[in-house]
């Protein structure tokens, strides 16, 4: 079979692999897309190669049909559209024990800790797997796990029908915290400096600001008489939106950090004292997420053809890393089989 590797030096290098059939409560999917996350560009650009061992099959936003079960698999039948969460903890630290799990304190992210989505077919533990309900195309499944996220975020703030929600970055999840936000019934501001990206979320229903050029305080205070938006998501990832996150929130709101921060970022402590803000951060995501971003598919309330830019082979995904890179894409899927060319 085929894989893609991370090799180092910024490169991904598709090749030959020896696939490996499933143990005893294990399943072998025959892989049909996987999508690019900001994670696997970090890995790419070498940011986790602390964490990440060259040569390694990454990749978890996927979709696929099950090719093989192990001993003592009895839910999951050959032939079986599916996806994967793709998170297993440890069952006996102190956060596995609280009923975080998601959150273990030695959490494997698969795809990441562990071998990856970028092959032709992947072995995982059977308690991962997430089946597909009829209607769910393959191309549209490989967008549960960033789906998972947003739904977590926005369960995470408690957010809920009337409420207005400001989103800061409209990358691939702003805006879909922006498409469950307003699922859930909340008007959205989203706040994003290029105009492909706010002309998506403006088409979605959101109410769009460029921060380059327009006050996103002074917007939102016109959106709500003045209050402030009752819940702030930050998923810009920078230290100047991180720091500005609490200037739109209401007295009480809630500012959810979802972007990714490597280094410690200045945030507003007196505009938290002052409003009584909540602060929460928000972390991959539960069962519960993922089996609700299925069924958001399947209602058909997400726009995911809009969101799919296009769809590349597997020897074409080292092209698919570069344009993302460059952000001349929303997401981009590799057709691992190859039967969309």
């Amino acid at each position: 079979m085929r894989a893609a590797r991370y090799i180092g030096g910024g490169r991904i290098e598709v090749g030959g692999a020896e696939p490996q059939r499933p143990g005893p409560g294990e399943v072998t999917i025959r892989v049909a897309y996987n999508g690019i996350c900001g994670t696997d560009l970090h890995i790419v650009q070498g940011h986790m190669d602390a964490r990440v061992a060259a040569p390694a099959v990454i990749g978890h936003e996927m979709s696929g049909v099950v090719d093989a079960v192990g001993d003592d698999v009895d839910t999951l039948e050959i032939g079986r559209p599916v996806t994967v969460m793709p998170l297993r903890w440890c069952g006996e630290c102190a956060s596995c024990r609280a009923g975080h799990q998601h959150i273990c304190q030695r959490l494997d992210f698969v795809g990441v800790d562990s071998p990856g989505a970028l092959q032709e077919q992947w072995t995982v533990p059977a308690s991962l797997v997430v089946p597909l309900p009829e209607g769910v195309s393959l191309q549209h499944a490989a967008l549960v796990e960033p789906l998972a996220v947003a739904v977590h975020d926005v369960r995470r703030s408690r957010l809920t029908a009337g409420e207005t929600a400001v989103v800061i970055g409209g990358g691939p999840i702003g805006q879909l915290i922006a498409v469950v936000a307003r699922a859930a019934g909340a008007e959205v501001v989203l706040a994003e400096p290029d105009a492909a990206r706010r002309a998506f979320a403006e088409q979605q229903g959101a109410v769009v600001v460029d921060p380059a050029a327009e006050d996103l305080s002074a917007v939102v205070a016109e959106r709500t008489a003045g209050a402030g938006a009752d819940v702030v998501f930050e998923v810009a990832g920078t230290r100047g939106t991180a720091l500005d996150a609490t200037r739109h929130a209401r007295t009480r709101g809630r500012v959810v950090f979802v972007a990714i921060h490597p280094e410690p970022v200045p945030v507003d402590l007196h505009r938290i004292f002052w409003r009584e803000l909540e602060v929460l951060g928000a972390r991959v995501y539960e069962r519960e997420d993922f089996e609700r971003a299925v069924g958001l598919l399947a209602e058909g309330a997400v726009p995911a053809d809009a969101l799919i830019t296009r769809v590349v082979p597997l020897e074409e995904t080292m092209t698919a890393f570069d344009a993302l890179l460059s952000a001349a894409a929303m997401k981009i899927l590799v057709d691992v089989q190859g039967v969309s060319r």
